[in-house]
């Protein structure tokens, strides 16, 4: 059976000749070639070197391997080259219908899905949305202010806290002579969930976490305009205002929830990206409410 010698030991071979062989150079074969008549003087003349059986042979297996992993490794997910709150918010858009976001693709299947074609607003209704969203504000910021997981801390004190501002809501209401309701079933559901999710579930917490303050920053905020125009006399809540540069505050919190998300793995990622949809049926049923 045939052997191979080390790679130093046939670099040798090339390296330094045998006492006695003098290997010729090509310029110098090919004139003897041509002057042999073997080879025309005029056609040029090409040395093929016969590709090794080794080479020849290489297992295809590993070729393909080798090209899904490069494949894999230059995947990327929608807005991860942004960051990871790019990519949270790539997929809540795809939860959105167009008449709600200009980038939504969601289709509409349901009729609460549709837009409602005319905004009736009632003050009683309205109030049992600020209830039940205080309620879920409330659960928020305490499991935020106990940390049982690490990377809650991160999100203390931001700025984007709402608790305080519906509290003061609430009192103006009652100031007016109106009923404060009890939570209702949409708020304590949710409230409980994010308990749960809180212990066990960190990544799923911390998706809720950005949909609740990104989207009420939002799309709230025009809700809460709507609801100004219509039952309050355009009287603004302290629920729709911040102290200091939204923007800012907004972006120093897209900065934490990128950096805690540098630590994940890319299943912990994708888990978290698939809590989405839970996070919009439940605030979705707090914002029912409104129209109730």
């Amino acid at each position: 059976m045939a052997s191979f010698a080390p790679i130093s030991q046939s670099q040798s071979l090339f390296n330094k000749p045998r006492a006695g062989l003098i290997l010729p150079s090509r310029s110098a074969a090919v004139s003897h070639l041509q002057s042999s008549g073997f080879v025309s003087r005029t056609a040029p003349v090409q040395f093929r070197v016969p590709a090794s059986k080794t080479f020849d042979k290489m297992p295809q297996r590993a070729v393909v391997v080798a090209a899904t992993t490069a494949e894999k490794a230059q995947k990327r997910y929608p807005g991860e080259a942004k960051g990871f709150v790019e990519e949270m918010r790539f997929v809540a858009m795809k939860l959105h219908t167009r008449e709600q976001a200009k980038e939504g693709e969601k289709e509409v299947k349901k009729p609460e899905e549709q837009a409602i074609p005319k905004w009736e607003p009632s003050v009683d209704g309205y109030l049992r949305f600020l209830v039940d969203s205080k309620l879920v504000y409330d659960t928020l910021e305490a499991i935020v202010e106990s940390a049982p997981h690490s990377i809650y801390a991160e999100f203390k004190n931001t700025g984007l806290e709402r608790s305080g501002s519906l509290a003061k809501d609430l009192e103006w209401f009652k100031e007016q002579g109106y009923t404060i309701p009890e939570p209702s079933s949409p708020g304590v559901t949710y409230a409980e969930y994010l308990k749960e999710l809180a212990d066990k579930d960190p990544q799923a917490f911390i998706c809720h976490f950005y949909n609740i303050y990104f989207a009420h920053s939002a799309g709230g905020r025009m809700i809460g305009r709507k609801v100004a125009e219509k039952i309050l006399n355009n009287k603004e809540l302290e629920f729709y205002k911040w102290e200091g540069d939204l923007s800012q505050i907004l972006q120093n919190v897209r900065d934490k929830l990128n950096k805690v998300a540098e630590n994940w793995t890319r299943e912990e990622k994708n888990h978290c990206l698939e809590e989405t949809e839970k996070s919009f049926k439940h605030s979705g049923e707090i914002l029912r409410l409104v129209l109730s």
